[in-house]
Formats: structure tokens, sequence, C-alpha cells
């Protein structure tokens, strides 16, 4: 389309037409604006318009008042079509084709006098009260104000959607004597689906429905009144309208706030009732106040699951942590320490300290899954679990690799994986021999202050069948400080985006190592607070210190 043609109704000012020939246009109160509307509460550039590809779009500038389009907050740039509907703040922007052919629906469209759709922003306003005592229309004023009022306070009790959705019929048949009265839903993927559906004796068995009036309801946000069905064309390939009889009907959104939740359509035969205009704005008010209490029923129960989750992620925790070692193995000779902070409530780190008295000798394992949350955790509690066999019969560090790898492998295919650093300390001699599959480089801070770095002697742990992992070998002496960690440690990010890295953690390990290894935790805690300045942490933060004491 390469021209739209917008009616801009400002509220309380003179309607005007502005044509779009360029491929951008902004509105806005703002005389640099391309349409300067006269609204008080319009930002100064509030939305703009623009061509993509030959399909126009509207976008919102982000102003106080958001745009809204057919009952839609813009929060992306959305395509905008012929019979589209506007809302800016106050102001109703109709757009329509620039041929000058009638859009979709306008609010008497061509052709059809009997046919009247309508925004439902301008029938929920307020309106100046013109009645007088001797005004016919008061007592039916009075008698609608009364049955409101009861409506709202059955709204206000308990109430489940099923019941809620009959309270309405309820409602619509005792004011409004409906032959039949249908309501339709937004399923999850945005189709409408039957919820409830209420009928008089001798009504058709096949439920009202017609596509074209449910896009321009429920799609535009508009109310439609139509008191002749057989002379509008545009329900003539509507079987359920044809076949039943049905001449005249009304139609309300179920729109809040956010979105048009579905919509509620009642339906007469012309010889039993004929709807009129105030019937329309009576059912626009009972659509409304039923579509808040249906968003309120659904907070609830998102509510409801998110306190159900909570409670399963603290047993999954509680599970999570009874698989991290209770307590620390004393170590004659050696200190150790190790902690894992989470950044869920459930980790994807792992660690494992498991001595082996009959071989003197103490395995370390160390593990990071790919991804996090609770897909994370649960493979944490399977490489647990995988390792536990290796370990107690006495596997070298390559082949708990190894023996891991493949083990993995079969349970998940390659689609998911874990890094790890895995090392058996013989306390006898101080000799550790150790393998890197895929992890962070382990750091060996040496007593006078030099740094050998442990880097990756085979790929992560069940990335392939079958894994080639080989041992490298050193001795701890007197005062040397094994660090292993994972990388939720070293990426952590300040304020300005800087990664805390291998050198902080380096320096720490040099300036407190003498300390002994509890203090040297204690220092890393409060290094990343201090660096991070509130910043959350991006991944879970695992650390494994084994230090050998000074003569």
């Amino acid at each position: 389309m390469s021209t739209l043609h917008l009616r801009v109704e400002p509220q309380g000012a003179t309607p005007f037409e502005y044509q779009c020939r360029d491929d951008e246009v902004v509105l806005g109160r703002s005389s640099k604006a391309q349409v300067t509307i006269a609204d008080p509460f319009l930002s100064r550039q509030h939305a703009r318009l623009f061509r993509r590809d030959g399909t126009w779009f509207v976008e919102d500038l982000g102003g106080k008042n958001r745009t809204v389009l057919n009952g839609r907050v813009v929060d992306q740039p959305l395509p905008v079509r012929p019979g589209d509907v506007l809302a800016l703040s106050t102001t109703r922007v109709l757009v329509e084709d620039p041929a000058g052919a009638p859009a979709a629906f306008a609010d008497r469209p061509e052709g059809s006098d009997q046919t009247l759709f309508r925004p439902v922003a301008t029938l929920l306003e307020p309106r100046r009260a013109e009645a007088t005592a001797s005004d016919p229309g008061l007592q039916r004023h009075s008698e609608r104000l009364r049955s409101f009022n009861e409506f709202h306070r059955a709204l206000a009790r308990p109430i489940t959607v099923p019941d809620l959705l009959e309270l309405v019929l309820d409602r619509a048949f005792a004011d409004l004597r409906p032959e039949e009265a249908v309501i339709y839903l937004k399923r999850g993927d945005g189709e409408l689906e039957q919820a409830t559906r209420r009928k008089l004796p001798g009504t058709g068995d096949q439920a009202l429905f017609s596509r074209s009036l449910a896009r321009e309801v429920t799609e535009k946000g508009l109310a439609a009144l139509v008191t002749d069905a057989s002379s509008d064309v545009r329900f003539a390939a509507s079987e359920s309208i044809v076949a039943s009889g049905v001449r005249s009907l009304v139609a309300a959104p179920l729109l809040d706030a956010e979105s048009c939740l579905g919509m509620i359509v009642l339906s007469s035969r012309a010889q039993v009732r004929s709807f009129s205009e105030d019937d329309l704005e009576e059912l626009v008010f009972l659509a409304s106040a039923a579509a808040l209490r249906l968003r309120n029923l659904s907070l609830a129960e998102e509510a409801a699951q998110r306190r159900l989750l909570e409670k399963e992620l603290d047993l999954a925790r509680r599970i999570q942590v009874a698989l991290l070692p209770e307590s620390l193995p004393v170590l004659t000779g050696f200190e150790l320490n190790a902690f894992n902070v989470p950044t869920r409530r459930v980790s994807g780190d792992l660690y494992v300290v498991q001595p082996r008295p009959e071989k003197r000798d103490c395995v370390v394992l160390l593990a990071d899954v790919a991804g996090k949350g609770m897909s994370a955790a649960l493979l944490t509690a399977s490489l647990e679990a995988l390792s536990a066999g290796p370990i107690e019969v006495g596997c070298a560090a390559d082949d708990i690799c190894t023996k891991l790898s493949r083990r993995l492998h079969a349970r998940t295919s390659g689609e998911r994986y874990a890094t790890a650093f895995v090392f058996v300390l013989h306390l006898d001699s101080g000799r550790v021999c150790w393998t890197n599959a895929g992890h962070n480089p382990a750091v060996v801070v040496r007593r006078d202050g030099r740094v050998e770095e442990l880097k990756a002697t085979g790929l992560p742990l069940g990335l392939l069948p079958i894994g080639d992992y080989t041992r490298g070998e050193l001795e701890l002496e007197p005062g040397d400080l094994l660090a292993a960690y994972t990388d939720g440690i070293t990426e952590a990010a300040s304020p300005e985006g800087e990664e805390f890295g291998l050198e902080r953690l380096v320096a720490i390990c040099r300036e407190r190592g003498g300390d002994g290894a509890d203090a040297v935790a204690e220092a890393v805690h409060r290094g990343l607070d201090a660096f991070t300045r509130g910043v959350p942490f991006g991944d879970d933060r695992t650390l494994v210190l084994l230090r050998r004491k000074a003569a």
C-alpha cells in the first residue's frame, strides 16, 4: 500500500484528515510532527507510522500515555491496515483506504445502515447527566445502575471462571433478553474458543459465530450492533447466522487494560427482539467488568502456580544441597574449602570431594553443566550419580572423565554436556594427578607467588561418545594453593560491564594464601561483592580450594 489516509478525531476538537505520502509520519502535539494534534495529553512526538516493504507499521515513541492499536498496547512495531483504529491518549485515529473505498468496517458501512461499530473506549466514557425527573428513560437508567451494582457485588465474591461466565450470561439474559448468548475466550495461540453458550428453546444447535465479526470485535476493540444481519453482505458467509435466522445481534470485546480476552455475542430474531444502542452500551459495560475479573482470576491462578513452583524449587534445592558434601573431610597436612552459590534457586554447578582411605588419596570433581535452571540442576544430579562408581573403584582422573563422558553422552546424545576439572590428591606425597575436561584452567599459586595454569586436556563431558583425556601431574609443596572454579566467578560483571577475571582471583590467592584456605574463600566472597556493586550475578559460582599446610 503506497499511502494511508488518516481521519484524526481529537477529543473536544474538530476532526481532520491527513494523507500519508512519505515513508514516515510522526504524530504528536509538537509543531515539528508531521501530524500535529491539539491534545494536551499527547507526547510531543507520540507515535510513528512508517512504511516497510509496502506495509505500513505503527510504533509507539515512548510517551507517558501509550499508543493503542485496536485495543492492543503497541509495545513493538505493529502492521496497520484500512479499518484499524489507533488510540493516542484521548485522540482517535481511523486508518482508511486512501482510494476512498470504505474500510472493512466503519461506523456505518456503505450498503448497510443497519450496522453500527463503535470503539469500546467511547462507550465507556462518562456521560454528562441530562435526565430529569420527567424523563421516561430515568427509570430505565436507575434499573440499570441497580443491575450493575448487583453484578459488581457478585463479582467481588470468590468465584471460578466457569461460574463467572455463567454469572455474565445470567445478567445478559435478565437485562437484554437475547435468544442466544455465546462467550468466546482466546486460547494461548490467540484463537477464539467457545467457553460457554446459553440459548432459549427452539434456537438452533449451531453456536453463532462470524469470523468477520470476531476480527472487528477482538482485534480492533469495536463493539457491534447489527439490527438486520440479513441485509449485510458481510454476514452472508456465516452459516451459523444464515441458518439460524438471526436478524439482530450485539457483540462486545472482553477488553481490559492489557489486551482482549475474547468476546460475548447476543443474538435474536427480529420478530422476537431487536437490539438498540442502549443495549450495546449495556453489553459493553457488562463485558468490561467481566474482563477485569477474568484478568484478576488469571493473575491469581498465575500467582498460585508461582507459589507451587517456588515450593518445587525449594525442594529441588534441598535435594541438590544434599548431593553436595555435608562437610569437607579432614586431610592430614592439607586444608580444604569449597562453596557453591546458585544464581537461581538451583545450580548447574557441582563439586564432589571423596576420600579413598584404602588408596590414601582424595578425589575432587568440579563440574559446570551447560545451561541454567532446573534442566541444568537435573543434569548435575545425574553427574553426581554417574561419578560415584568410577571414583569408588579407584579410577584415575582421566579414566573418571572418560567413563563419565561416555555415560553422559549415552543419556543425552550430545545435546547436553558439562565441563569438569578432576584431580586426585595423594596424601602421602602431595602429588596431584589432574584432568581438565574443557573447563576453565585451575590455578596453582606457589608459596613464592608463581602461578601455574592447569588448562584443558580434553573435550567437555558428554560432547562425543568417545572422549580422549590425558592426565597431568604436579606436586604441592608446603604453602602452595590449588584453586578450581567455575566461570560464574571470573565472569562476574561490574556496573561498567568489566569482568572480575582470573587475574583478580589469582591476586586474592596470592595475598591471602598464607592465611589459609578459609581466609582465601572469605576474601573471594568480599572481592566479588565489592567488584559487582549490586549487579546480579549471571551464573552460578563454585570454588574449591586445596592448600598444603606450611611446615
